[in-house]
């Protein structure tokens, strides 16, 4: 079993929390994107009110453990780890509730390369106890606006986590994918469900716009994200996106391991 201690221990060692790779700068640019409702930083969000950036950056500094101070414009980011554990452990509890009820779940990630190990994780357990773990629309083409213009990409799904792939990308099941904020992909694995009259999730666990799309239409999620991706957290505090958990989400794959078991331990979901 993975005690607190040893888990805020490897956060700070891994760089998952405390000082993070991610820069000031990037997410101050975050901030003033998603306050100038640019659907690069809102992700499929809607926010119900006006956010401007020094409302986002007092959000941020409350929610992840950011600096406050508006004169602090450039160096590294920090999470506050305390905010991380405590946020993972709701984030074990709407999992654990999921599987009480053995509810429908949708996984899906826009950070393939780094984060398919601590869904997959997840995937697995929910689905030994009992709770579908859905895979549909597979092989469906997306177009998406990515910094090189639109792009056609297709989903896919790596050990029943979903996400995408640029259109001329090979190896279909290999554990790579398109970095990605759309929520695109989700709102099509959604209209598939619904055309062919299955069960919609009940619970839709990512990133980026897996989640924040499935929070704007009523759908419970939960997920991860960095001190540049305002629009979870944004969607967190207006009640349409349950649980955020603040984390570096760039670091290498097998950090989060030790997240994956201290989440399914919480939510006595450890096989």
């Amino acid at each position: 079993m993975l005690s607190t201690g040893a888990l805020r221990a490897h956060l700070l060692a891994a760089r998952l929390a405390g000082p993070v790779a991610t820069t000031r700068e990037q997410s101050l640019r975050s901030y003033r994107l998603f306050a100038a409702r640019d659907p690069r930083a809102t992700l499929g969000l809607t926010p119900e009110r006006a956010w401007c950036e020094s409302d986002l950056l007092r959000l941020m500094a409350d929610r992840c453990g950011v600096s406050g101070d508006p004169a602090h414009v450039s160096g590294g980011d920090v999470i506050d780890p305390e905010r991380t554990l405590s946020s993972l452990d709701a984030f074990a509890a709407r999992l654990g509730s999921a599987a009480g009820r053995r509810a429908p779940v949708l996984f899906g990630t826009g950070h393939p390369d780094r984060l398919i190990g601590f869904y997959a994780g997840l995937a697995d357990a929910l689905s030994a106890a009992g709770c579908l773990v859905l895979t549909p629309a597979k092989g469906r083409c997306i177009d998406i606006t990515t910094r090189f213009g639109v792009r056609t990409h297709s989903l896919d799904y790596v050990r029943r986590v979903a996400l995408v792939r640029e259109s001329e990308a090979s190896h279909a099941g290999s554990e790579t994918g398109a970095h990605s904020h759309s929520p695109l992909p989700v709102r099509v694995v959604l209209d598939s469900v619904a055309e062919a009259g299955g069960p919609l999730p009940e619970l839709v666990v990512g990133d980026h716009g897996w989640v924040c799309g499935a929070g704007q239409l009523g759908i419970e999620a939960v997920g991860l994200a960095d001190t540049d991706d305002p629009a979870l957290f944004v969607g967190e505090a207006e009640g349409r996106i349950s649980v955020v958990v603040p984390v570096d989400d760039g670091v290498r794959s097998d950090y989060y391991r030790p997240l994956t078991r201290y989440v399914l331990n919480r939510a006595c979901l450890s096989q």
